[in-house]
């Protein structure tokens, strides 16, 4: 399949929440940015790298019961590399993985534990990545909207979660542009943007081509298939068959195939999935890096060409 995924994502409100942001982050004494344990490179905001500076943060790698546990691990030992980062996997649903992170921050800012100044903590992540469900998890009450659509908070709150640590919650925040491609399938195909931007088949095939490489025995024990075909559209093929897609006249339906593999993939019905490493993101990265170089030049060679012919019209003018 041609996969060319065009995706918006970039509403009025995220440019607004990035703002109200940048104008309190002074005062934070740490940031807790959670992301998304099946892809940690592709939901990690470069924008909150920018605007934390040197303040040590939390990566909380939610969502780890959906994951793959020994890439969780490499990818954990991996942030941990990075200046002023300590990483954490967390399920939601385990009282005691959200509890950590309270001890955490008290760890990390010492200096205020029990001197009646309160811990001042940003809690970030994009949209649906089960930041409102952590927090109410942290603050043992519900006290922020929880969804399965992205986006759901839309504007900051502060919230208590004991007498040492403020909590300070911001709306879910994209970055304007991804340059990655393969990261706006992967959020994609996890459900960090909305179905209704991208094309559904692209994501879908994006996501059959990976898992094919990194867990077939996962995609032959689901879909009944004794050997994996060589291509994606191949596997809708005869994955749909095998799971009833069939319309009239004996097609396969690939489409609804298409979406029984990301649904299934989102719910972990495919099994513990984890759609990227550090070297393969590494790897894209030096890409991303040429791409952006490739760009500038080009828009230099235009900008001189400009200034040529605006050269030229002034001499004929002469």
């Amino acid at each position: 399949m041609d996969k060319r995924a065009s995706i918006q994502w970039f509403p009025g409100h995220m440019n607004k929440a990035r703002n109200e942001i940048k104008e309190v982050m002074p005062q934070m004494d740490l940031v807790i940015e959670v992301i998304d344990a099946r892809i940690p490179y592709s939901s990690e905001n470069p924008m909150v790298a920018a605007l934390r500076g040197e303040k040590p943060v939390i990566k909380i790698l939610n969502k780890a019961d959906l994951a793959d546990p020994e890439l969780t691990q490499i990818w954990m030992d991996y942030l941990e590399q990075q200046s002023g980062v300590r990483a954490i996997a967390c399920d939601t649903e385990k009282a005691n993985d959200v509890k950590r992170i309270i001890a955490i921050c008290k760890q990390l800012v010492p200096n205020k534990v029990g001197t009646g100044r309160q811990i001042k903590a940003m809690i970030m992540g994009i949209p649906n990545v089960g930041k409102s469900t952590l927090i109410n998890t942290l603050a043992g009450r519900a006290v922020a909207r929880t969804g399965d659509e992205p986006a759901v908070t839309k504007s900051q709150q502060l919230i208590k979660l004991d007498d040492d640590i403020m909590l300070y919650d911001t709306p879910g925040m994209l970055w304007p542009k991804v340059e990655n491609e393969n990261s706006g399938y992967r959020l994609a195909a996890t459900g960090g943007i909305r179905d209704t931007a991208f094309d559904f088949a692209d994501v879908a095939s994006y996501t059959a081509e990976y898992l094919m490489q990194a867990y077939p025995e996962l995609l032959k024990t689901r879909y009944k298939i004794e050997e994996l075909p060589k291509t994606d559209w191949q596997f809708f093929e005869v994955a749909g068959r095998n799971r009833g897609c069939v319309r009239s006249g004996n097609q396969v339906d690939t489409y609804r195939m298409s979406e029984i593999l990301v649904n299934e993939l989102r719910s972990a019905k495919l099994g513990r999935i984890t759609l990227e490493t550090p070297a393969m993101t590494e790897a894209e990265e030096i890409v991303v890096a040429q791409q952006r170089v490739t760009a500038e030049e080009k828009k230099k060679a235009k900008e001189e060409e400009k200034r040529l012919r605006r050269l030229k019209t002034r001499k004929n003018r002469k």
